[in-house]
């Protein structure tokens, strides 16, 4: 098993737009055509805009997932944001999700202007909070666009 994440491109965004959560799942996370599309024009918020990266999942050559994170170095209250985490309901349960949720992570603290990553998830998403947490995210009893608000810091500023 070797575990990668690769840009969309031209090449590959139709093979990871077709991946898919089971259908008990499906309300947690938007389609991946969705955010395929929404990355080419990042997303504004009252935080100001947010500049959008997204990758596909790989084991070896198999695309088994789909992950989307954006920065907005100018937003006082996270600067690193995880959109979208979703693994293909054939590929679940295999640490995919765990591999996407670090792989993020590393990003953000590569990126010295990141000090703190957030991310939201639907309330009733246990798995999500679960996940999550696992690494460090707090909730902050916030709703963000519907959905659970959850930080973690990655660098306390000097």
């Amino acid at each position: 098993m070797s575990l990668s994440i690769r840009p969309v491109t031209k090449d590959n965004w139709l093979t990871l737009a077709r991946l898919k959560v089971s259908e008990d799942q499906a309300n947690f996370v938007a389609p991946n055509i969705y955010s395929i599309a929404e990355a080419q024009f990042g997303e504004d918020s009252e935080q100001g805009h947010w500049d959008s990266y997204p990758f596909g999942i790989y084991d070896d050559e198999t695309p088994v997932g789909f992950l989307m994170y954006e920065f907005n170095f100018d937003s006082p209250k996270m600067q690193g944001f995880v959109v979208r985490l979703m693994v293909d309901e054939k590929f679940q349960g295999k640490g995919y999700g765990k591999f996407g949720v670090e792989k993020m992570i590393e990003i953000f603290r590569a990126e010295e202007r990141v000090k703190v990553a957030g991310t939201s998830y639907e309330p009733e998403n246990e798995a999500a909070r679960k996940l999550y947490a696992t690494y460090g995210f707090e909730e902050t009893g916030e709703i963000w666009q519907g959905e659970t608000l959850a930080l973690l810091e990655i660098r306390t500023s000097p």
